[in-house]
């Protein structure tokens, strides 16, 4: 009976291939199941670039997201540049900006750069020499657009304005780390009695938790720059004393606007108790003039007057005129730069004390209120078209009927002297308003266009 053939090597050779296929299916496996998630991740990030550079910008945001949830998209954004590729590039540009050009010049955080006063005070600090950075998060409370404009105005003075929000931390930090300021002009708030009422949160946000988060980086920088901050003559409240002093008392807020700007007073004294920081608030009285906010009743009142449409006049409960202290924006800047320029140092280091710091509050006012009914006569004048009133009983909505301020402490400690009177600063905003939005131009066409066809 013949061998049979020996096939232990056949076999042990086939189940080597075998090994050796399922190896390398093995690897290819491992090596695809790579290339395919580097491939996810790659364009997942092309995605979220693509998204980052063309999503919709605030102002076209959906009007029924309250703005304290839209504000954040661009915070995100300008986070996102320090962080990546395009830092160096970034940082140079706020190096550049907030170099002062003069000796001894300030090194100026102005938050609210792209906001009504925010931009004049800017234009003011670059334009005697001094280095400014501007931070601003572009809500759309009001129109964005003009924000921009004054953005593209900065620009071309050599003002950088960094696109974020004052509740973005490591964004605060990091301008810090890169610029040691010597002073901040905090002007960003989130304005406007009545809208309280519609959004209160968006108040909380700016006023009070954004406050307190800009604090909190000043405390811990080193060095501690001084800060001038913007209150408001809203915390004056109930309060019946005239012309308002800042010995009155501000116990008594009219609405959650005045609430959170005089919670901020006390938050200032408390940063100022324990870390040393040196604070001036400035108490503002309606201020007005070119560049101005589009919900100020002087700018609305100018559109509507302009288009045919009829305006609301106040009277109080009791049938009084309201009246408001008017304060053209160059007095108010002077105001400002004054504060600015005898804020003392802070004491503290790194987040600890090491003696008294500099606290002031300040009113910043025309001292002359005027009644409302005199604003639009003069508007009248100034456009050469009557006003159609209304006139109605105010609401109970936060506003209070009169206000005048005591200017004697601020011109006392840093010459603030108020000199444009409503006249001549109606006169100055018309002029810029005309310019701006072009009215003139649209009336010759409009003319033109007639005429051709009659």
């Amino acid at each position: 009976m013949p061998t049979p053939p020996d096939t232990s090597k056949t076999l042990k050779l086939e189940r080597y291939n075998n090994y050796l296929r399922k190896f390398h299916s093995t690897k290819l496996i491992t090596a695809s199941s790579k290339l395919l998630f580097r491939a996810t991740l790659l364009i997942a990030l092309i995605l979220i670039l693509f998204f980052t550079i063309n999503y919709p910008p605030l102002s076209d945001a959906p009007h029924h997201v309250p703005p304290h949830h839209r504000l954040h998209h661009h915070s995100l954004l300008s986070t996102s540049l320090f962080s990546a590729g395009g830092s160096a590039a970034w940082e140079k540009q706020v190096r550049l900006s907030s170099t002062p050009r003069r000796t001894n010049g300030f090194s100026v955080l102005v938050t609210g750069a792209a906001g009504f006063v925010g931009s004049h005070c800017s234009l003011a600090l670059k334009k005697r020499g001094d280095g400014v950075l501007g931070l601003d998060n572009f809500n759309n409370y009001y129109d964005p657009s003009l924000k921009r404009a004054r953005q593209n105005l900065l620009s071309k003075h050599q003002v950088f304005i960094v696109e974020g929000d004052l509740n973005d931390g490591p964004l605060l930090t990091k301008l810090f780390d890169v610029v040691p300021f010597t002073h901040v002009l905090h002007l960003a708030a989130q304005a406007g009695v009545r809208y309280a009422m519609q959004n209160p949160q968006s108040y909380i946000s700016s006023n009070i938790a954004g406050f307190v988060n800009l604090l909190e980086v000043a405390k811990a920088a080193n060095p501690q720059p001084s800060i001038v901050w913007a209150s408001s003559s809203s915390v004056y409240g109930l309060n019946t004393e005239n012309p308002f002093s800042e010995r009155d008392r501000t116990d008594q807020p009219a609405s959650l606007y005045a609430a959170t700007k005089k919670a901020g007073e006390e938050i200032a004294h408390t940063y100022n108790h324990i870390y040393g920081l040196s604070l001036t608030g400035l108490r503002f009285f309606t201020v007005y003039g070119p560049w101005g906010r589009p919900d100020m009743a002087y700018f609305f009142f100018t559109k509507d007057i302009l288009q045919g449409k009829s305006i609301d006049i106040y009277k109080t409960h009791d049938q009084k005129e309201v009246a408001r202290d008017f304060t053209y924006i160059d007095d108010v800047v002077k105001g400002c730069l004054g504060a600015l320029n005898t804020a003392e140092k802070s004491t503290g280091s790194g987040g600890k004390k090491k003696g008294a710091a500099q606290l002031r509050v300040y009113n910043l006012g025309n001292t002359s209120p005027v009644p409302v009914g005199r604003l639009v006569s003069i508007l009248e004048g100034l456009l050469s078209k009557k006003a159609k009133k209304h006139v109605i009983t105010m609401p109970r909505n936060g506003d209070v009927p009169f206000t005048h301020a005591n200017v004697t402490l601020a011109f006392k400690d840093f010459g603030y002297k108020p000199t444009t009177d409503l006249s001549t600063g109606l006169r100055k905003f018309v002029k810029w308003y005309i310019s701006f939005y072009g009215i003139q131009s649209k009336t010759r066409k409009e003319s033109q266009a007639t005429g051709e066809s009659g």
